[in-house]
């Protein structure tokens, strides 16, 4: 039986993995269908300290693998689809492999919610198609971009960009924002900022480099179609948390993320259980932020390890 278990290879994965490996726990780290998470598919991370000309988002976690396989933590491929954790010993299910551990920290992470329509996954990551203006957008200084979505996180994104783009379409179906009324007045107030109502992308468009070019959009009224000309298309109509395997286990809200007990971010209802990084928090969901839950979570189960052997 593993004195911890980690579940995710992310930036609160790996970070934990470097804390309970240094704490000499030896830790068997379970990789599912992203090892490295989202971060690999970013080609430049500007915005993580430590790196002033910026870092490659592969090479980073590439490193913090390393980092924490120096000491001492284990990798296994593995995606856990049940677990059984009420008793003193956590039991994961991955098809017929079972795996043991006294401690366990979630660290499945999110996928972002994407649009499913032509040249949006050969242009992700790094091409024109992102899904993070806090991350991307200074890529896109004095160029037009364009957002897609209705809500506050598309309109925090559109707002964000105007410091560094010329110009921000936002794309929306419906003739309103869903977003908050003050958000929604910030954004189609903004001099940058214009609407584009009633509307859906139906292609991403790319240019004779296979880079974005600009995005084809239907009038859902009318059906007429037009190009929108940008060089960068941020989608943010969501994410989906990587949860659905403690669903009916712990505590999760109207979308999916792990809701931590009260008073704390990474503990669960359950003793040496733990959670950390986007598949608890949808609000910041930044690699720092998940590095940090990561490292809570790993001094949690290093400390409940010490009080209950």
């Amino acid at each position: 039986m593993e004195d911890v278990i980690i579940l995710g290879t992310g930036c609160a994965g790996l970070t934990a993995a470097i804390y309970t490996g240094r704490a000499q726990l030896n830790p068997l780290v379970l990789e599912g269908t992203q090892p490295g998470g989202q971060l690999t598919t970013t080609s430049e991370v500007e915005n993580f300290p430590g790196f002033p000309e910026g870092i490659d988002g592969f090479m980073m976690m590439d490193n913090l693998r390393k980092q924490a396989a120096r000491f001492g933590a284990r990798y296994e491929h593995a995606r856990i689809d049940k677990v059984e954790i009420e008793g003193e010993t956590k039991k994961l299910y991955a098809g017929d492999k079972v795996f043991e551990a006294k401690t366990v920290i979630v660290a499945t992470g999110a996928r972002p919610r994407l649009l499913g329509i032509p040249g949006e996954q050969e242009m992700y990551g790094g091409k024109g198609v992102t899904t993070c203006a806090t991350c991307d957008g200074a890529f896109y200084r004095d160029m037009e971009v364009v957002v897609v979505g209705g809500g506050d996180s598309a309109c925090e994104e559109a707002l964000f960009l105007t410091r560094f783009c010329s110009k921000v379409t936002l794309i929306h179906r419906r003739d309103e924002l869903r977003a908050s009324q003050i958000m929604a007045d910030r954004a189609t107030s903004h001099e940058k900022i214009e609407m584009a109502w009633n509307s859906v992308p139906v292609e991403v468009l790319a240019d004779d480099k296979g880079l974005a070019k600009g995005v084809r959009v239907k009038d859902v009224n009318s059906g007429e179609e037009r190009e929108i000309p940008c060089k960068g298309v941020f989608i943010a109509i969501g994410h989906i948390p990587n949860t659905d395997f403690v669903e009916g286990v712990l505590e999760l809200d109207g979308d999916g993320y792990i809701v931590p007990e009260a008073g704390s971010q990474v503990k669960t209802k359950y003793e040496g259980f733990y959670a950390a990084g986007d598949c608890v928090d949808h609000v910041y969901r930044q690699a720092i932020t998940a590095a940090g839950m990561g490292c809570q979570a790993a001094i949690e189960a290093e400390r409940w390890l010490a009080e209950n052997g």
